[in-house]
């Protein structure tokens, strides 16, 4: 016979305390609305299922579905470069680097307060990888200036990631990832999520970001995709081929790099090769694009605009001696610095605050999303809000019956 939800939490009882009655004291449920629930003549609320699994250590999601995992079998693979044993990124540590996130789009997903998941710019079909990858930055520009969003150059890090969820309802998570990943993406019909590794090269890491929402925004990442070792400008793989392609265009906006690249050339002759760019012209546009100067380099041979002897001179530069070069040493210390910190998906951090704050769940989604103690985070939050138009579950009312056992 199939286990219900309510025999999963006889379950939790058994383990958690001697008696069901002691077990709905120490939650702040009644004996007898515990009872009804177990035996299915009441529904349970969000807050009580919050509760006791809580209490048991257990999920939501596995109170509710038991032990099948609620989300699609990982299907990872790696991009070009650094390969680990059985052919890729081993699955145990890419759950354990998705799992806080996808539990705290379950939570919310579960009160009905998943986030705003707004339209996509449409991905094309037609044309090569690389055609493909310009044709869709160039959308996505579009669809930044009709919202306002000015120069994405102008941007600092932290405000490109609120400009991906706000206009497309991308998630974006800067955390510790195992060695060898750069970026994970997964877009699901209740999410679109991308987590992008601490890292002390922070051009590596916008590029990576934006090359993780060019697969998101290209329906790549419809089962989990991890990058593993990146070398822009060096996939093999279609879909890398037209990731790089869109972060390049989309970072290094092609009429802005002509432009640049007009002030800044120094030589010219019958042939591109005998092209040659200023020195402190071409790290002034490697400071304004936030870029490192392998990608501008990349990105202007790409276009045409120098040849291979050029690309590969301009390469040999670092983003730190572009910076010092114009005195902004401490600009690029202090993205630096924001590069190697982890940050949060701060749609999810408000959604699970405010459903804490409304009494509606527990503080323990919350901590999970954080890493966090929930003592600790208790301790630093304060309690819950009273519960507006509704008793607590040791209330005369039963709350807000969404969960059936």
């Amino acid at each position: 016979m199939d286990e219900t939800m309510a025999d999963r939490v006889r379950a939790v009882i058994s383990r958690a305390a001697p008696s069901q009655a002691a077990f709905a004291e120490g939650i702040g449920m009644t004996r007898d609305k515990l009872s009804k629930s177990l035996g299915g003549a009441r529904r349970f609320t969000s807050l009580e299922l919050a509760l006791i699994a809580e209490a048991g250590d257990v999920t939501v999601d596995w109170l509710l579905n038991g032990p099948t995992p609620a989300h699609p079998a990982l299907a990872a693979r790696s991009a070009r470069g650094t390969k680990r044993s059985g052919g890729g990124p081993d699955p145990t540590a890419l759950e354990d680097a998705t799992g806080r996130y996808l539990a705290a789009f379950d939570v919310l997903s579960l009160l009905s307060q998943g986030p705003e998941l707004p339209e996509l710019p449409t991905a094309p079909e037609d044309g090569t990888p690389h055609e493909q990858g310009d044709e869709l930055a160039r959308r996505v520009l579009a669809a930044l200036r009709a919202a306002g969003v000015g120069p994405l150059a102008e941007l600092e890090t932290g405000e490109l990631i609120a400009t991906w969820a706000r206009a497309f309802g991308v998630d974006v998570a800067i955390t510790r990832l195992p060695s060898g990943l750069d970026g994970l993406a997964w877009r699901d019909d209740g999410f679109r999520l991308a987590i992008v590794a601490t890292h002390p090269v922070w051009t590596r890491q916008r590029f990576t970001l934006a090359h993780e929402l060019g697969h998101v925004l290209a329906g790549d990442a419809q089962d989990l995709l991890a990058e593993s070792g990146m070398a822009p400008g060096l996939a093999e793989d279609p879909s890398e081929i037209r990731a790089n392609a869109f972060a390049a265009a989309l970072l290094m906006p092609e009429q802005d790099v002509r432009e640049l690249a007009a002030r800044a050339a120094r030589g010219s002759g019958p042939d591109l090769d005998d092209l040659v760019l200023d020195d402190e012209a071409f790290a002034a546009m490697v400071v304004r694009c936030r870029v490192s100067p392998s990608a501008l380099a990349a990105r202007l041979r790409t276009l045409g605009l120098v040849g291979d002897r050029e690309r590969n001179r301009l390469r040999r530069f670092t983003t730190a001696d572009c910076h010092e070069r114009l005195g902004a040493i401490d600009a690029y210390m202090t993205q630096a610095a924001a590069a190697n910190t982890p940050l949060p998906p701060v749609r999810l951090v408000n959604g699970l605050f405010a459903a804490y704050r409304s009494g509606e769940t527990t503080l323990r989604p919350l901590a999970a999303l954080l890493d966090s103690d929930v003592d600790d985070l208790r301790t630093l939050l304060g309690p819950p809000d009273e519960p507006t138009g509704a008793q607590g579950p040791s209330g005369g009312a039963s709350g807000d019956p969404v969960f059936t056992p």
